[in-house]
């Protein structure tokens, strides 16, 4: 054996025993050269996603944090945070990521934004990615199904982080209980609910259509537990048929509007669980000829820049999404990695516009709305 090669085995030989993986155990885990394993960690160069599954893998797996980000400990260069979600294009995540960006260039930290589309193995790797560069904080954003393997797996990512000295911010996601290092930021999604769904029980309606989101979804179930608990106040059970799951799209707000009209269901109030359902069902009643709120009133959920401009401006709830942006990233930034699990909640408040019909104007008005046939 050459003098390089013993110097360099001997260094392979120090880092494991100091508990550390070089890039080179990283790329013989994953069959590929160190190189690649480089380019993968730096994102600056194409590679393809079997490849980057099966470095990611092993980094996980090695617990691997890459010996040249650890100038970012040293201040070396621009802080930076990441903010992952899973839709960029969704108003309210706009607008969150928005808060998120102001926020982070006032406190002169460099924003990293991925957009997963669901992929929750591109979500691990951009996570993992976020390690390797000793991120401030990485934030999670957009609900999830609050299950054991859920909590298991945003726990691990929270202590993995508090490893490197970052810390896990959940916006809008299921805690994971005060064992996990972890910051989870929530709006009220069941109260918001129940106040518009009051809204509309005060005004005479009582067979609302909830066009609702995916059952096990931690923001669907929150509203749908508003709707449901609105009407117990009041002593009434709303009738099963009336509740629709879902998307969280216009596209599946009009389709499941179309469907319900051509099943014949009776409602006189549609509340739709976020704006862009709304905006859907309205185009659905408009094309099958019914005036909103004349025959039919509607009401959202999340109060997007375009609701008051629908034809009638949208009844709907306000939740502060640029805000809760700007406090995940001062909170990240103000929390110790090492410190106690924090949970915030942000409420919510319904904004009264023109899209809600008062019934008890009319006599015998709680008999008309829409119905199919």
């Amino acid at each position: 054996m050459e003098k390089g090669d013993v110097s360099r085995a001997m260094t392979r030989r120090n880092a494991h025993a100091q508990g550390r993986h070089t890039i080179r155990d990283v790329a013989a885990r994953a069959g590929v050269s160190a190189s690649t394993v480089s380019r993968v960690l730096a994102g600056d160069y194409p590679v393809s996603a079997a490849t980057r599954t099966r470095v990611m893998r092993a980094v996980r797996a090695l617990d691997y944090v890459a010996d040249a980000r650890a100038k970012a400990v040293a201040g070396a260069g621009t802080p930076t945070l990441a903010f992952v979600l899973d839709d960029i294009t969704g108003p309210s995540f706009a607008l969150m990521a928005h808060g998120v960006e102001r926020e982070a260039t006032r406190l002169g930290h460099l924003c990293l934004v991925c957009s997963t589309e669901g992929d929750t193995e591109q979500q691990l790797a951009f996570v993992e990615m976020m390690r390797a560069q000793r991120a401030a904080a990485v934030i999670l954003v957009g609900g999830a199904a609050d299950t054991p393997e859920y909590r298991d797996s945003m726990t691990r990512i929270a202590e993995s982080l508090r490893s490197v000295g970052s810390r896990l911010v959940l916006c809008g996601r299921p805690p994971l209980g005060h064992a996990a290092p972890v910051t989870v930021i929530e709006y009220d999604n069941e109260g918001g609910a129940q106040a518009v769904c009051a809204h509309l029980l005060a005004r005479g309606h009582r067979r609302i259509l909830l066009l609702a989101g995916k059952p096990g979804h931690s923001t669907s179930e929150g509203r749908a537990r508003g709707y449901a608990e609105a009407h117990r106040t009041l002593g009434l059970d709303p009738d099963p048929a009336l509740i629709v799951a879902g998307d969280f799209t216009r596209d599946s707000g009009y389709r499941r509007t179309r469907q319900a009209l051509a099943d014949g269901l009776e409602f006189t109030a549609v509340f739709a669980t976020t704006d862009m359902v709304a905006a859907g069902a309205l185009t659905a009643l408009h094309e099958a000829g019914l005036d909103v709120p004349g025959d039919v009133s509607l009401a959202g959920y999340d109060d997007i820049p375009f609701a008051r401009d629908l034809h009638p401006a949208l009844t709907t709830v306000h939740v502060p999404y640029e805000e809760l942006g700007r406090l995940a990233v001062r909170t990240a930034l103000g929390s110790d990695p090492d410190g106690p699990y924090e949970h915030l909640l942000l409420g919510t408040h319904v904004v009264v516009r023109d899209s809600v019909r008062d019934l008890r104007a009319s006599a015998g008005g709680a008999d008309s709305g829409a119905s199919g046939g």
